[in-house]
């Protein structure tokens, strides 16, 4: 348990980001399938470190625990992958998360995957074989995650993949990334909006790729400085215009409605707050494309005090926890009254009291601590199980500390 005050920095502070843990799990899937890759500024999460680990294996049990991407890369991964059989297995949680559509689409291409447990959820048993590829379909509906891990192996198959979607893709943006990170080292990809294709990649000579710095990581600094007064700024490194993360809209999203502005520099971004900002009256968005972005913005509502309604979080419901009955309850607890279905969830007023600390539970989401951590400029704030950062942003408190927020 941690107990957070803030105190503004003295000085314009600079923090390092490190890279992107979505691009540098795909990057890392294509090398171990046949890329010849070589990365720099990885992911320093341990949702990296334990698909590494996962990707040395070929018998036995391989636990991802908590890691969700590494879940649905993996079981692609070893599927394709001649002389693996594994029982590829997580966390309770991850034992709740649906993963039959990724499945059926595999078996279609003629995988050799069988449920350990309950139909539809892993543990799941793979004997990996050389799969011809061809056409399969998939729910496009439930998860981004299934889409991209079947791109990613797509071209390393002989008749490479014709992927036909069913019904309107969550989390676009995703897929986007994917498509834009494989033609960029040659794959040939195509979308026609209701299909996708990758052609059998012809490999080519080693590229040095370095991994965009994580642009959801750099969310929280976005909340701190709306959140903070006006004329302390921070200084992220290292991002640029040119990107492929769906989460870089959150430039966009606190411009618009909490007064941040972004100004791209050399070596990166400086972050500050405007001080003609005035709070707008009722902030509205829909997160179907960028869902790791919502509890950032739900909390920074709360610390603004601004009514809000927060659509398209369908795909929230699967996540480390179920993350719209957790921003219910404690932004509940912290004084907001909240509303929720199962796709949206609005703030309508609040009674916060600054002088009461708010103890938040994470139930074990890395997400739901680093969001509420935010709120240490205007709450006292007591985070229970803090060390959950380390899934996606290990050096999370340290930079924090940085910036401002002090644990004790």
């Amino acid at each position: 348990m941690i107990n957070l005050s803030f105190q503004p920095p003295k000085t314009t502070p600079q923090i390092d980001i490190k890279g992107s843990k979505s691009e540098t799990n795909r990057l890392l899937i294509l090398k171990a399938l046949g890329c010849d890759l070589r990365l720099s500024n990885e992911s320093s999460s341990e949702d990296t470190r334990l698909l590494k680990v996962a990707l040395q294996k070929r018998k036995g049990t391989v636990d991802i625990g908590m890691a969700g991407t590494a879940m649905r890369f993996l079981t692609v991964y070893y599927a394709v992958t001649p002389d693996v059989e594994v029982v590829l297995t997580g966390s309770e949680r991850m034992k709740q998360r649906p993963i039959a559509p990724l499945v059926e689409a595999l078996r279609s291409l003629g995988a050799q995957i069988d449920y350990e447990g309950e139909t539809g959820y892993p543990p799941l048993r793979i004997r990996g074989a050389k799969m011809e590829g061809g056409k399969s379909q998939i729910l496009a509906t439930e998860s981004s995650q299934y889409i991209t891990a079947l791109l990613l192996a797509g071209g390393f198959l002989k008749r490479g993949l014709q992927l036909q979607t069913e019904g309107k893709r969550t989390s676009s943006p995703y897929i986007s990334m994917t498509a834009a990170l494989l033609q960029s080292l040659g794959f040939s990809v195509s979308d026609t909006g209701d299909a996708l294709e990758v052609e059998p990649f012809r490999s080519g000579v080693q590229m040095h790729r370095a991994v965009e710095s994580d642009w959801s990581s750099a969310s929280y600094y976005y909340a701190l400085v709306a959140l903070a007064p006006p004329d302390k700024p921070l200084f992220l490194t290292t991002f640029s215009k040119e990107n492929l993360q769906g989460d870089a809209r959150v430039a966009e999203i606190y411009r618009r409605f909490f007064g941040v502005q972004t100004v791209f520099k050399a070596g990166g971004i400086e972050l500050k707050k405007s001080k003609a900002y005035r709070p707008v009256s009722l902030f509205e968005w829909d997160f179907s494309d960028t869902p790791d972005l919502a509890q950032t913005v739900a909390v920074t509502c709360l610390g603004l005090r601004i009514p809000a309604r927060l659509r398209g979080l369908q795909t929230l419901k699967i996540k480390e926890t179920d993350r719209i009955l957790a921003l219910y309850e404690m932004l509940g607890r912290c004084g907001a009254e909240v509303a929720h279905s199962d796709r949206e969830l609005s703030l309508k007023s609040f009674r916060v009291d600054p002088e009461k600390r708010c103890v938040i539970e994470t139930y074990n989401d890395h997400r739901m601590a680093m969001a509420f951590a935010c709120l240490a400029p205007k709450l006292p704030i007591r985070i229970k199980t803090p060390e959950v950062v380390e899934k996606s942003y290990p050096e999370f408190w340290r930079d924090f500390e940085k910036a401002g927020v002090r644990g004790a």
